[in-house]
């Protein structure tokens, strides 16, 4: 039996191809994949449906799919996990999250927040994927698209997004944030997104996780992607530690060959950052409350 590393926590992964049309493998699977890594807490955030047909994926489209496809695959995926949670309750944590990508002005936030309390979930992820109802997490072509609708200006893009970012905390207090600055991964160059100006509007947004309590994920996507590092940026690790902002992992799987991926990296760069302890979020009796743990 593998030994469980008390720092091996993820809070931000476990998307399955049973849910999610650009992830593989099964929740089975993934949760093998972990025991094996030596997680100790490992956080399925399965993405939550979209609530409009304006935002399905352009591949998801072509499938056929539609919100009520989405709507079944989330339930499914609501209803499948509990009974894995019990059959490895002695090998792994497994806590029941599910990530929400977007804010926009039509009830989401009573939607999601339904969903939680419907389907008893531990937790939710909180990111946002979209720019006036295009994605800025898919290929270039689409940033491209947001970019024209600021008239090439990635700066006030950029902004944008955090503002975004900002109002999603504020509105749905997710537990954890995921990859605070995704903004950067279709930006020309990682400095082109930082500016001045971006990093008033993200000191702003961090300090509104600061006042909700919220714990942000330091991202091995961001690794994957071959950004440099993970997300993140070195800057915002360190201003959001000064601030009391606690970190946890999130290795954004989408395979259980992700599983764990990246995490020891990134142990290392908050350890280098100096950050030492990081945040989880453990059940006792029913109850889900965050708790320390030290990286050394």
């Amino acid at each position: 039996m593998s030994t469980r590393i008390p720092w091996k926590i993820s809070l931000h992964g476990g998307h399955t191809g049973t849910y999610c049309d650009h992830a593989t493998g099964t929740l089975s699977e993934v949760i093998e994949k972990a025991i094996s890594f030596g997680y100790d807490i490992f956080g399925f955030s399965e993405h939550a449906p979209r609530i409009g047909d304006n935002l399905l994926y352009d591949e998801e489209i072509a499938m056929g799919w539609n919100v009520e496809k989405l709507e079944k695959d989330f339930e499914a995926y609501a209803n499948d996990l509990p009974p894995l949670i019990e059959e490895y309750a002695d090998r792994i944590q497994l806590l029941r999250g599910f990530e929400c990508e977007n804010v926009p002005d039509d009830g989401f936030v009573e939607i999601m927040s339904e969903l939680k309390t419907k389907y008893h979930f531990d937790y939710m992820v909180g990111s946002v994927h979209f720019i006036n109802e295009i994605s800025l997490d898919g290929p270039a072509h689409l940033f491209r698209r947001i970019l024209e609708q600021f008239d090439g200006n990635l700066e006030a893009v950029a902004i944008h997004y955090y503002d975004a970012v900002g109002k999603m905390v504020q509105t749905l207090k997710p537990e954890v944030i995921a990859h605070l600055d995704l903004i950067k991964k279709n930006a020309p160059t990682l400095e082109s997104v930082d500016t001045p100006a971006i990093r008033k509007s993200i000191e702003h947004t961090l300090e509104i996780i600061r006042q909700c309590d919220g714990i942000l994920d330091c991202n091995t996507a961001g690794i994957r992607k071959k950004l440099g590092g993970p997300y993140p940026s070195p800057w915002i690790v360190k201003k959001a530690h000064d601030m009391g902002i606690p970190f946890c992992f999130g290795d954004d799987s989408h395979s259980p060959q992700e599983v764990g991926e990246g995490i020891a990296a990134a142990r290392k760069y908050l350890l280098e950052l100096g950050v030492d302890t990081i945040a989880g979020l453990e059940k006792n009796d029913g109850v889900v409350m965050q708790k320390k743990i030290a990286l050394s």
